[in-house]
């Protein structure tokens, strides 16, 4: 397999405790180059202990002569700058979500990625991890009949750091471009494409700038499916879904942030019992990226990852829209 060579811009904690082991442990397929931040002595510092170049400023490292891919993890308002960058260099980019700030953004990001044939992935883990094939599976086994409705809640007790990049309107900030991110999501790959927002509130406080909660009602137009997300930053911990079916229900609370060491529980429940499944351990991290790796040489990957990007901005906006009705 040809190696690519990748490049992380930014020392967010999910780069430093994620992402940059598992690229280094799955160094048959990527060569980590180098990490670029603006803070030289903090990219010097990481970069040191696995012998990768260190690069002063986040432009600096986005070159074809460096690097082949770019995994961005930076403050959402800083994505289309640097993602259109690595694009119109002719280089393959992983962004964490949310892929932009507005529907707009992320439609010039798809075209230009269409434009060069360059994989443009939006990272949400959790689609890679073997719990939600799983879910997928028991549900199209019609053991529990037909869905009836799903609800997705992620959210978490405010951040001890008030100076948290989540609070801050400028970096694009706020519950719905994060957390609220991953509950449409888990809507559009349980209820599939065709959903509509059809009420939605987010809510901010008097000492924050940005939505710190909210909720969205998404409405399926072909089947009449209806999903109830809700999502928040000063809220008590949630991290999965509910589906009601005609026959029963499955439920589980770790579905977006498993860590590879959990064993995920599913519960499951009939007219005729109620039992707990536990699963194998895995490591969404790993699968995401031979996910990633994959949609570089391959266009239909490609092509499903620009529609799902697409898909995904527009119920971000139209949740957005929805709120001020």
């Amino acid at each position: 397999m040809n190696k690519i060579r990748i490049g992380i811009l930014g020392s967010s904690n999910i780069a430093q405790k994620s992402i940059i082991p598992t690229i280094v442990a799955l160094d048959h397929i990527f060569e980590l180059v180098g990490i670029a931040s603006r803070d030289i002595v903090k990219a010097k510092s990481i970069s040191s202990s696995l012998s990768i170049s260190a690069y002063e400023g986040y432009g600096t490292i986005i070159d074809k002569k460096h690097i082949d891919a770019l995994y961005i993890p930076l403050p959402n308002a800083l994505h289309f700058e640097f993602v259109e960058k690595a694009l119109k260099n002719g280089i393959h980019v992983l962004v964490e979500k949310s892929l932009g700030c507005n529907f707009n953004e992320v439609r010039n990001l798809v075209e230009l990625a269409k434009k060069n044939n360059l994989a443009l992935m939006e990272n949400f883990q959790f689609r890679f991890h073997s719990q939600l094939d799983f879910l997928i599976k028991k549900l199209e086994s019609k053991e529990l009949g037909e869905i009836r409705s799903l609800k997705a809640s992620f959210g978490f007790p405010p951040f001890n750091n008030l100076e948290n990049i989540r609070y801050k309107k400028r970096l694009g900030g706020g519950a719905l471009l994060d957390a609220g991110a991953y509950t449409t999501k888990i809507a559009q790959i349980i209820l599939g494409t065709g959903l509509n927002v059809e009420a939605a509130s987010l809510i901010p406080t008097s000492k924050k700038e940005v939505d710190i909660w909210g909720n969205a009602f998404l409405k399926q137009k072909e089947t009449g499916l209806c999903a109830s997300l809700a999502f928040g930053f000063d809220n008590y911990y949630q991290c999965g879904v509910e589906i009601w079916c005609s026959k029963g229900k499955i439920s589980t609370n770790r579905l977006f942030t498993a860590p590879s060491s959990y064993e995920p529980i599913f519960e499951i429940e009939t007219a005729q019992d109620k039992k707990a499944i536990k699963l194998p351990t895995d490591n969404h991290f790993v699968n995401m990226l031979n996910h990633f790796y994959n949609c570089t040489g391959d266009d239909n990957l490609k092509e499903m990852e620009n529609k799902q990007n697409l898909d995904q901005a527009r119920l971000i906006e139209e949740i957005k829209t929805k709120n001020y009705e």
